[in-house]
């Protein structure tokens, strides 16, 4: 069904998790209509109390890139913003004993699905006078850790995918661009209760980041922000360092992240 919307809308994929909750609150506050996706939607019930939760927002159904990029775009005839915000639990194990099916897994879900999203939405772009496109990546590519091959392969090929997709979309003025956390305040990666709650985990932090603490999730929302709304397309192809000032040395060698 389409409703009349005079506003542009934007789609944010995984909205529970990692840098969702802030980006919905930061493109809803910048006045976009928000349309959400999550795996947790599948079910009427989670839809609904997300629903109430969130007044204004769009809450989807649908569970396949392709199917997600249909029904946000037919929900309003119109899509201007892709926020594709990817996450996975991170399995660190050494190569030599490290089941493939996790590799395969974390492939899926961090460069395979914001893949197929973005190749479904860009024919929705496509002529948009403002479309911009924005990935939530990863920085842990900057400082490898031993037995973290699985989400390092991963977190590179998505900046891979930022930097390919940005050169292919420039000509159309379409900037795409990642903003790569490390150390953000979330439920996901770096929970309250370990990281913040903790002594152990907090001490952690102040030792490990430079900036003495976790990144607020109003910091990230505000950059996702700045990407969704700035007037120029020559920022693309770029991937956004956002781990306040990490890495620097060598980090404990037991990381509990």
């Amino acid at each position: 069904m389409t409703a009349a919307v005079d506003r542009p809308v934007a789609l944010v994929t995984h909205a529970r998790l990692f840098a969702g909750p802030p980006a919905v609150g930061a493109l809803c506050a910048a006045g976009f209509q928000v349309v959400v996706h999550d795996e947790a939607f599948a079910s009427a019930g989670a839809r609904e109390a997300y629903g109430r939760a969130h007044a204004g927002v769009v809450v989807l159904a649908e569970q396949e890139p392709a199917d997600i990029v249909r029904a946000a775009n037919a929900w309003a005839d119109r899509l201007d913003v892709l926020v594709s915000n990817d996450a996975c639990p991170p399995i660190h194990e050494p190569v030599e004993t490290a089941d493939p099916q996790g590799l395969q897994d974390t492939l899926e879900r961090l460069v395979v699905f914001p893949f197929r999203l973005a190749q479904a939405a860009i024919p929705h772009l496509r002529g948009r006078q403002k479309a911009r496109v924005v990935f939530i990546t990863s920085n842990r590519n900057r400082l490898p850790l031993g037995a973290g091959s699985i989400p390092d392969i991963a977190r590179a090929g998505a900046n891979a995918l930022v930097r390919s997709l940005g050169i292919e979309l420039a000509p159309l003025g379409i900037p795409v661009n990642a903003i790569a956390p490390n150390h953000l305040a979330s439920e996901t990666y770096y929970p309250r209760a370990r990281f913040v709650d903790e002594p152990a985990g907090r001490a952690y932090i102040e030792r490990t980041v430079p900036a003495g603490r976790l990144a607020d999730p109003a910091e990230i929302g505000e950059l996702i922000r700045y990407l969704a709304t700035m007037e120029g397309s020559f920022l693309t192809g770029t991937v956004i360092d956002f781990s306040g000032g990490w890495p620097v040395g060598i980090p404990p060698p037991a990381d509990p992240a």
